[in-house]
């Protein structure tokens, strides 16, 4: 039999949210900082690491240390790409906004997937967290359509 009352683990959910939604915000403010700055402005334990000679095959940094592999992850980097798509964060290659429709749609589509393969398997925050990303990008996309750059 359990000690916590179903308040205790709302409030630990809620916590682990947080926690969550502090590191997407950290890492959407690093990734604004490379795209204004060029990548001289990364953060200090990437400086160290480039400061060392790559290898003859090594193309690009890592960071340290990765996020955890959760369907929340997954979901963002997704939504992510399809914004990238959308032109609604720049590309990272270039630092300008581009519009791929084409692309957008493909990230869209592959979030509906999920969302049908992952019914009833889903936590209520990830199926908010889904709902609300699909909302949001099929606004975007509608709205690019209707107003190509």
């Amino acid at each position: 039999m359990s000690t916590q009352s179903p308040h205790d683990d709302a409030k630990s959910k809620l916590i682990v949210d947080e926690d969550w939604k502090s590191q997407v915000q950290a890492e959407k403010e690093a990734l604004e900082r490379q795209v204004h700055h060029g990548h001289a402005d990364q953060p200090n334990d990437l400086s160290a690491q480039s400061e060392q000679s790559p290898g003859p095959h090594q193309k690009q940094q890592r960071p340290a240390q990765l996020p955890p592999a959760t369907l929340a992850v997954l979901l963002t980097t997704l939504a992510t790409q399809a914004l990238v798509a959308l032109g609604q964060i720049p590309h990272p290659a270039s630092g300008k906004p581009e519009t791929h429709l084409d692309e957008a749609k493909h990230f869209i589509d592959t979030l509906e997937m999920l969302e049908a393969k992952t019914a009833g398997n889903r936590t209520a925050e990830e199926t908010q967290l889904l709902e609300n990303l699909l909302h949001e990008l099929r606004l975007g996309y509608v709205h690019m359509q209707a107003h190509p750059n």
